[in-house]
């Protein structure tokens, strides 16, 4: 029958030594954590991205009010005066170095899904167009349309629809 330990003082503190050396041991084998993950976009491209309206949302940058890109009821054609504005915030993303930009069609609420879906998706190809014209690489354009699914005002008014037909430009940093 093993005696106890404080019947075996030199047990004891043999296995108190050991202890503590473990304990020096594993410290020094312990490696640096891995360093965070830096932000993907530089300071200099989120002053770029202030300067030119976007805001950051949960989706990312989205380029806000007033330069939100709007269309008519059943259009899918940017206007001469939203293409200039168009042009230029991708030439503003472009010479900053913004890799990645999402474009989201929208409509509002009148019409069947499948026809806003197709109408939606039209408008966001329509202002990835300029965005290449501007310098983006279309590869690194992701467009979705998502028709009548999220709109931003009250599909009840005519004005609330006409903010709901709508492409959203979304800079995201994944």
């Amino acid at each position: 029958m093993p005696l106890p330990l404080a019947r075996q003082p030199w047990l004891a503190m043999t296995l108190l030594v050991c202890a503590l050396a473990c304990l020096v041991g594993m410290a020094g084998c312990q490696t640096t954590p891995p360093p965070q993950p830096q932000p993907k976009l530089s300071p200099a491209q989120v002053t770029v991205l202030k300067e030119q309206g976007f805001a950051l949302t949960e989706q990312g940058w989205e380029l806000g009010l007033p330069h939100k890109v709007l269309f008519g009821f059943d259009e899918d054609t940017v206007t001469s005066t939203r293409q200039c504005a168009v042009l230029d915030v991708g030439r503003a993303l472009s010479r900053a170095g913004i890799e990645h930009v999402r474009v989201d069609g929208h409509t509002d609420d009148v019409g069947t899904d499948d026809y806003n879906q197709r109408l939606s998706f039209r408008r966001a190809v329509a202002v990835a167009k300029l965005l290449v014209e501007a310098g983006l690489t279309r590869e690194r354009i992701e467009v979705r349309g998502l028709g009548k699914s999220r709109p931003v005002a009250d599909n009840t008014t005519a004005t609330g629809r006409a903010e709901n037909r709508r492409v959203a430009i979304i800079v995201t940093v994944d």
